[in-house]
């Protein structure tokens, strides 16, 4: 397993390149979390140079994620990744939904919630991995119980690479991480 000394996307190459090679070599699809795009067009440009011929799922935050009525990713980037054959997402998220909603009004802890904040203790990316993974599934662009290659990050950029068996929301529980190939070190 491939360990950063820290968070962040000074690790997106590293973890792109590795991502795509196994993805490769495995016969895996890539599922990855994007914000604005960049970590999307570094896979496109490692795609290509390593000629990975998978799908590439890219899955956005939801709507009104940082700001109402409004994605991070834009429309144009948004159509132009799908032109160049990247299969784009956005979808409720998984682990906090309508539970965040609720907990900041009423505070307290919800089982989403739990279920997200475990996930952390692994590392952000692996959270993410699992949600967007989750998203993917209900969507219907992954298939449960079929393993994938997933790309997860910290803030911004990619510093996870995991392969998992994803499973839709309903069946959050038979979702698998079946491989941390490389995730960021957590000690402080």
């Amino acid at each position: 397993m491939q360990t950063y000394p820290k968070t962040g996307k000074e690790n997106t190459v590293d973890a792109v390149t590795l991502a795509v090679k196994e993805a490769k070599e495995r016969g895996l699809d890539l599922l990855m979390a994007t914000t604005g795009g960049d970590s999307v067009y570094i896979v496109l440009e490692e795609k290509e140079k390593q000629g990975y011929e998978g799908k590439i799922i890219a899955v956005t935050h939801a709507y009104g994620f940082r700001e109402k009525n409004q994605n991070e990713l834009s429309e144009e980037c948004r159509k132009e990744l799908q032109q160049k054959g990247v299969q784009v997402l956005t979808g409720t998220h998984a682990l906090s939904a309508g539970e965040r909603g609720i907990s900041s009004v009423f505070k307290g802890n919800y089982p989403l919630e739990l279920v997200a904040q475990t996930l952390r203790m692994f590392g952000q990316g692996t959270k993410v991995c699992a949600e967007i993974a989750l998203m993917a599934a209900d969507q219907g662009a992954v298939r449960e119980g079929e393993p994938i290659l997933c790309l997860g990050g910290t803030g911004r950029g990619e510093d996870t690479v995991i392969v998992l068996t994803p499973a839709a929301s309903n069946h959050l529980f038979d979702l698998k991480i079946n491989e941390i190939l490389a995730k960021p070190s957590l000690y402080e």
